[in-house]
């Protein structure tokens, strides 16, 4: 049997000869990888030439390279940033904006004909969710959104698919408390998500109160990067935002049936107490002092 360094190898070399990562032309649109995603961090909405070359991790002369190598194809524009001149940015020009949408098209249609090719596409899917939460967990973000945005609600809806799964009673959001999380956004609390790569793989709510006390509420992380500490950053997140609204007492609540939100509580800080609310889904109550 293969040892696991030779199976890791394996798939790099695999995912390398299928996505044309040698390739002189990816895609076959003229150019390499690296001036591609490039292209596609700027078309994505990134701007700032310091943030670009981190997301892509590139070091200074070859981001160099490869803008000089795109201004010169009439892809982009570079300029000083317009309230930082220690700044630059990168625009598309028209030809960039058509060369992105020819890029996004190609990529999809690589990326079907690819889950095309197995008879079990959604276990394919699995896996590749979990390689890439756990290549691109340094640059996950969490970040503040409303619960009702589109990513939100995403993670709201798995969170509640969960935990009807692993309930005995099942689960029904109508029967919880604030099932709308109207109070989990400023100035009485927040919701935050976790993005990678533009896909959110975890939230946590604060819901707050006219007074110094608030919850933790709603806490999930998608089954692809569990074990990977986001948990505990989401965690963190929430007590700093609970901090900055002047809140110096924090609950939650949760159930048995999710031992390892238990285990989480408690290696964090959180002391258990007696119930505190009529939630008819809960067991286990816990608090926090800031």
């Amino acid at each position: 049997m293969l040892d696991a360094v030779s199976r890791v190898r394996r798939f790099n070399r695999a995912v390398t000869s299928e996505v044309g990562a040698l390739d002189n032309s990816f895609l076959g649109r003229g150019r390499p990888l690296g001036a591609a995603r490039v292209l596609n961090a700027i078309g994505q909405g990134r701007s700032d030439i310091a943030e670009i070359r981190d997301y892509l991790g590139l070091d200074s002369g070859l981001m160099s390279r490869l803008l000089r190598s795109l201004e010169e194809e009439g892809l982009i524009e570079t300029m000083v940033h317009a309230d930082d001149a220690r700044r630059r940015v990168a625009t598309l020009t028209r030809a960039g904006r058509r060369e992105f949408k020819a890029y996004e098209a190609l990529s999809n249609a690589q990326a079907e004909a690819f889950l095309a090719r197995h008879a079990r596409p959604d276990a394919l899917l699995a896996a590749m969710d979990m390689i890439g939460s756990a290549l691109g967990v340094s640059r996950a973000t969490v970040q503040e959104m409303n619960p009702t945005s589109t990513e939100a609600r995403y993670c709201l809806g798995e969170y509640y698919g969960e935990l009807a799964r692993r309930f005995a009673q099942g689960f029904d959001v109508a029967r919880s408390r604030d099932p709308d999380a109207a109070d989990m956004r400023r100035p009485r609390g927040a919701f935050l998500v976790a993005i990678s790569d533009g896909l959110p793989i975890g939230c946590v709510g604060l819901k707050g109160t006219d007074g110094d006390l608030a919850e933790i509420k709603r806490l999930w992380v998608a089954p692809s990067a569990r074990g990977l500490g986001l948990a505990r950053r989401l965690m963190d997140a929430a007590e700093g935002a609970a901090r900055a609204l002047g809140i110096t007492v924090l609950r939650l609540d949760t159930n048995s049936a999710l031992p390892e939100a238990g285990q989480l509580y408690r290696t964090s800080g959180w002391r258990e107490i007696a119930r505190f609310n009529d939630d008819p889904y809960p067991d286990l109550f816990f608090e926090k002092r800031l």
